[in-house]
């Protein structure tokens, strides 16, 4: 507001406009730079920015971080343009833009996967659209079983997590579909349990050839919802697709309370139904904060 006579707050000493903003948001840090030019000033320090950088970041990989110094502003904005990898390169972490709280994701690599390492039934492939450099395909398997686990103390206090499993599905797939997995989300002595379904038909030229709507049995087990077929069963959560081309399927939240420590787990199995499944393409877990709709 050029012109315009300062507003008192604006009278401020800067020091103490940026105290004061440390004490918000990087999303109100945001909002409040555009107000003034002394706001701009104040909100554009490194004591702002501090506060909203955790001091208690994981080590990355080599080449994750530039070798040169980065104002604190910067390492955020660096932190919270996407993931970067962790030391082991088996992790990645990132910011959330609007709170500034950390985010994770596990690769395929850094979970339990039942079987995982026998050529039969699991293949570990090359990927070329992600930042890990290998993710796991369902060969043959009756017995589907995903564990993941990651240390709370890693995580932001005070804040709602959910871990979404980040998956495609390959073009030679089957048994995905029926009957509906179950997942699971754990912390302390709490739990959380839904039916999901990996796999779900979009009804606009996208049904495999593979498919066959008029089985008896596919039509007691699926139904239409939004003009695509997804399961029969209510209270089935179904994937959506990401910008990045992978599909990604929510498995539960969980409230990371400080001081609460532990590990909180995550698993995705369906080991009742007895059939065979193929092409399920396991790229990890991701865990990030729960948005409010």
């Amino acid at each position: 507001m050029e012109g315009a006579p300062a507003s008192e707050i604006a009278r401020l000493p800067e020091d103490l406009l940026s105290a004061s903003i440390s004490r918000t948001t990087p999303r109100d840090a945001y909002r409040v730079a555009v107000v003034s030019r002394a706001f701009h000033t104040a909100a554009d320090t490194d004591a702002v920015w501090a506060s909203f950088v955790p001091h208690d970041l994981p080590p990355f990989a080599d080449g994750e971080l530039p070798p040169a110094p980065l104002s604190k502003k910067e390492l955020f904005l660096l932190l919270s343009a996407g993931p970067l990898l962790l030391s082991d390169r088996l992790m990645s972490m990132w910011l959330d833009r609007e709170s500034g709280s950390k985010c994770y994701m596990l690769s395929a690599r850094a979970l339990h996967i039942v079987w995982g390492d026998t050529p039969e039934y699991w293949d570990w492939i090359a990927l070329t659209d992600s930042r890990f450099a290998e993710g796991a395909e369902l060969r043959d398997v009756c017995w589907l079983e995903i564990r993941g686990r990651i240390n709370t103390e890693m995580l932001s206090p005070n804040s709602n997590y959910a871990a979404y499993m980040v998956f495609k599905i390959a073009d030679d797939f089957y048994g995905l579909d029926r009957p509906p997995q179950e997942a699971s989300v754990s912390l302390g002595g709490r739990e959380s349990r839904r039916k999901v379904c990996v796999q779900s038909y979009d009804n606009e030229g996208q049904v495999p050839a593979n498919y066959l709507p008029i089985s008896p049995l596919m039509q007691r087990t699926t139904r239409r919802r939004n003009g695509r077929l997804v399961p029969a069963e209510e209270n089935v959560t179904i994937p959506h697709r990401r910008a990045d081309g992978w599909m990604e399927l929510e498995m539960g939240e969980f409230f990371n309370e400080e001081g609460e420590g532990g590990e909180a787990s995550f698993c995705l199995m369906e080991t009742i139904g007895g059939n065979w499944k193929r092409g399920l393409i396991v790229q990890g877990i991701e865990i990030r904060l729960k948005k409010s709709v």
